[in-house]
C-alpha cells in the first residue's frame, strides 16, 4: 500500500530532526555563515541520495515511519534512480519556485497511487513496510 501525505511528512520531520539538526551544529561548530551553511546543504543531499540507496529505500525517518521509497517493480532504488528522484527533482523544484513542491504535495494527498512529482521522474513510489 502507497505511503500518504501525512505519514511521508512525518518521515521528513524525522529526519529533520534526527538527522538535519545535529548536521547544522556539526557545520555550524565547524564553520562559520555560508560555508556552515553549504556544508550542512551537501551532507543532507549525499544523505537524502545515498542513504536510500544504501539502505533499501530507507532513511532514518522513513525506518521509524515503516515507509521506504521503492522502484515500481518493487525493487530497492538504485544510485542512478536516486540521482534522479533527488536531483533532477530539486531543479524542478526550484525552477518552479516551489509551485512544483506544493503540486507534488497535493498529488500525495489526492492521487490514488499517492506519487509526486518526484516520484514520476525516477519511476517510484513510498510504501509501507
Amino acid at each position: 500500500m502507497n505511503a500518504g501525505f501525512w505519514i511521508r511528512l512525518g518521515a521528513l520531520l524525522l529526519d529533520g530532526i534526527i538527522v538535519g539538526i545535529p548536521v547544522g551544529i556539526v557545520g555550524s561548530l565547524l564553520l562559520e555563515g555560508r560555508a556552515a551553511e553549504g556544508f550542512s546543504n551537501v551532507v543532507m543531499l549525499l544523505y537524502a541520495l545515498l542513504i536510500p540507496f544504501l539502505w533499501a529505500g530507507f532513511t532514518v525517518g522513513k525506518r521509524i515511519c515503516g515507509i521506504r521509497i521503492q522502484r515500481l517493480n518493487g525493487e530497492p532504488p538504485g544510485l542512478g534512480t536516486m540521482l534522479l528522484r533527488t536531483i533532477a527533482a530539486g531543479l524542478v523544484y526550484g525552477f518552479t519556485f516551489g509551485v512544483g513542491t506544493i503540486v507534488s504535495a497535493f498529488m500525495v494527498g489526492l492521487r490514488a497511487d499517492k506519487r509526486s512529482i518526484h516520484d514520476f521522474i525516477a519511476g517510484t513510489e513510498v510504501v509501507y513496510v
